[in-house]
């Protein structure tokens, strides 16, 4: 018998609840506990009382069972919880779960707070260099409400949930370790020749699961025909009562007229093939590369006799019983009658204990998270009460030595000393209240002396700082000033940036808007602007002439963690767009096209600006006062309306209708056979939008000034040493 180390699986469907507790011996995987408990009544029925049932069924596992209790994993109806699968653009695996995120959103239908959700890359994802290429992602969410009604009969028999999972992904699990392990484990999967996929439908007392997978990818939908569809055509046809319509069912060939008991139940047969059939089209519909090779079917259902064999015969696919499990040892329980009756209805708690073990290939978990953090602090209770206790007891004794070498003392020995301390702390209190007061005055004066000496400069200075702004956005030097049409140059070709709003806001200590989130967020997107900037666009040629990809300076200011900005200052934001997003730019548009122009612009670009005597002055962003620009989101360019300049609402090109497939600057013919160049009213264009924060702490121009000079002779300085060790250099070469 196993003890705490194995893993039990749970499933509490409509007719019985199962149970098959499992344990890992080296490489195999052996079950040694079971147990089928089936209720008096079917849950759905009309005079049935779910919660009650349950109950009963849960006590008498518990009492049967030493061990139901350690480490349970629970499944739940595919239809009380969502899948989908989609596919990511080719990006960094780190942003793989802001990808997610935003597929969430999009995918469940309700708001995120309510929903238990959780993801994984599904196997045969090709991660080269850290970026996702071909992958797929799993998303599986379960409303909240659903998820404690799912947990709520084990929470009141005092049994704790490991994990929750779907019944249909439980079912694959056990599906790619029992049968697709040597695919999965020797295979690279190759999306142009994908392997054989399998279908498993799982006919449950109310509904069914359809899964199709080739161990690599998975499409599941459930469906709302299971096995009391042919009890209820029994009990309407027949004027039966329920339960022994569900008996005629079960022993149908035992019948008196089994010819007119699977008549009667022909509708029903009907229906279940339609809907898989259906289904099956809609998976061939979206993955038209598949190649379904065999029909896998579970569940007590397909004990009904001809079920099988009439499902083979509809479907043209060769059908099989998933009666018994390859990979899983165990004679104890696999040779125990009441298992192997009802061997087809444990595939889900298989897959449970697989996933248990940590052998399966999905592992995600639908248990709420405040429950994992409950239990959490639970576990670690004892450890903190022990440690509160441990620091009591060395305080205690650390007090009672403290006061007994303090009663032996005696107190004229410290008087002296004492009243030394407390006059010496009485002086040095006044004479730092003193130097407080001169602090104080001095400040005052300086910053006096500024305003007076100053003044001139500071009026200017929001003007300097929009001028500058105005330079430091990137944009085109169009002939004579003129925009060109979209004909003669598509907006996906021009590098400007479109800045729709500037905002600031003025910070008492940088610091709060320097939080750790923000000092994050700067750190990846310094890296990210470094890496950009040693890359080369489309069609650059290295030094050498050659088609080589050659590397671009960029500083080494490679986002070194640092404090962050301090002291008063602005923020200054900047929202706006472009449309340089072509797909032959893969890696320079987007995100990447504002770090190579609007970033690089706030940390290298000189700026010109005129003084009030009207002179042109050359500052660097950091004389100007301009630090840690950052890029606060990165998104993907998203397709946009763009109005089309060269439409023209009174043209006779817009009163002809053009064909389906027609493109803007095609020619087409009028009315009187006059040619026609067709221009849409709108323009589908990628459009990126951006919002950009730069910290900007004011410098007056005299300050300016000061350390341009600074900066002037630090060069001036450098330049000296340089050409002093190169002739010292050249002198030692010289010397024979």
């Amino acid at each position: 018998m196993a003890g705490s180390a194995g893993v039990w699986g749970i499933e509490i469907g409509q007719s019985a609840l199962k149970a098959l507790h499992c344990v890992k011996k080296g490489d195999e995987i052996v079950a040694d506990q079971f147990d089928f408990v089936e209720y008096p009544k079917i849950l759905s029925q009309p005079d049935a009382n779910p919660d009650e049932l349950i109950a009963d069924a849960l006590t008498e596992l518990l009492e049967r069972n030493e061990t139901a209790r350690d480490h349970v994993c629970m499944s739940v109806p595919g239809q009380s919880g969502l899948s989908k699968f989609f596919k990511p653009p080719p990006v960094d695996v780190k942003k793989i779960a802001d990808i997610v995120r935003y597929e969430a959103k999009q995918q469940i239908p309700f708001e995120l707070s309510d929903v238990i959700w959780d993801y994984q890359m599904m196997p045969g994802a090709q991660v080269e260099e850290g970026y996702a290429l071909e992958s797929e992602v799993g998303l599986f969410a379960m409303k909240r409400e659903q998820a404690y009604r799912q947990l709520a009969p084990l929470d009141e028999a005092d049994v704790q949930v490991k994990l929750v999972q779907l019944a249909p992904i439980a079912i694959y699990n056990a599906i790619a370790y029992d049968r697709m392990h040597e695919r999965l484990e020797s295979e690279e999967f190759d999306i142009d020749d994908p392997p054989p996929s399998t279908v498993i439908l799982s006919i449950g007392t109310d509904s069914s699961d359809l899964i199709i997978t080739n161990g690599f990818r998975i499409w599941q939908r459930s469906m709302p025909i299971g096995g009391n569809h042919f009890t209820r055509q029994l009990t309407k046809d027949l004027k039966l009562t329920f339960a022994k319509a569900e008996h005629l069912k079960r022993n149908a060939r035992e019948a008196v007229d089994p010819k007119l008991i699977f008549q009667t139940m022909r509708p029903v047969f009907n229906d279940l093939v339609t809907e898989v059939q259906r289904s099956i089209g809609f998976f061939r519909g979206i993955d038209k590369k598949a190649n379904i090779t065999e029909l896998l079917v579970t569940g007590n259902t397909v004990k009904m006799p001809g079920l099988a064999a009439y499902l083979g015969k509809n479907l043209g696919y060769e059908v099989h019983i998933l009666d018994r499990f390859n990979r899983l040892s165990g004679d104890d329980v696999l040779s125990i009658p009441t298992f192997r009756d009802n061997a087809p209805t444990f595939a889900v708690c298989y897959g449970l204990c697989l996933q248990g073990l940590g052998l399966s290939q999905v592992h995600t978990s639908l248990v709420p998270r405040e429950i994992l953090t409950q239990r959490m602090i639970r576990a670690k209770k004892p450890w903190a009460l022990l440690g509160l206790s441990a620091l009591m007891v060395g305080a205690s004794i650390q007090y009672v030595m403290t006061q007994r070498s303090w009663a032996t003392t005696t107190d004229d020995v410290w008087k002296n000393a004492t009243s030394a301390v407390a006059q010496m702390s009485s002086y040095s209190s006044s004479e730092k209240s003193t130097d407080a007061d001169l602090e104080s005055r001095l400040m005052f004066l300086n910053q006096l002396g500024k305003e007076i000496t100053g003044n001139n400069d500071e009026r200017l200075l929001w003007l300097e700082v929009f001028e500058a702004i105005n330079l430091m956005i990137p944009r085109e030097d169009y002939p004579d000033g003129k925009m060109p049409s979209p004909r003669e140059k598509p907006l996906q070709d021009r590098s400007d940036i479109y800045v729709t709003s500037i905002d600031s806001k003025y910070f008492e200590d940088l610091a709060e808007w320097y939080t750790e989130e923000v000092a994050k967020r700067y750190q990846e997107e310094m890296d990210d602007w470094v890496r950009q900037m040693k890359r080369q666009p489309p069609g650059a040629v290295a030094a050498d002439g050659t088609g080589a990809e050659a590397e671009a300076g960029a500083s080494d200011m490679a986002a070194v963690p640092d404090e962050g900005p301090s002291e008063t200052g602005w923020i200054i934001q900047l929202k706006g767009y472009h449309y340089y997003n072509s797909s032959e730019r893969m890696g320079f548009e987007g995100a990447n096209h504002v770090r190579r122009t609007l970033t690089t612009n706030f940390l290298e670009k000189q700026i010109t600006l005129s003084s009030p005597a009207g002179e042109k002055l050359t500052f660097t962003p950091q004389q100007m006062g301009f630090s840690y620009p950052l890029q606060v989101n990165v998104s993907q360019p998203t397709l946009t309306r763009v109005k089309n300049p060269d439409f023209d609402p009174n043209s006779m090109a817009a009163q002809v209708k053009p064909p389906i497939d027609v493109e803007p600057g095609d020619e087409l013919t009028g009315p009187n056979g006059e040619t026609i160049i067709y221009e849409p009213p709108t323009l589908e264009e990628l459009r990126y939008d951006f919002v950009f924060q730069v910290v900007w702490k004011p410098v007056p121009l005299n300050e300016r000034m000061k350390l341009k000079k600074a900066a002037e002779e630090a060069a001036a300085e450098a330049a000296a040493l340089a050409a002093e060790e190169a002739a010292l250099n050249g002198d030692a070469e010289a010397t024979p």
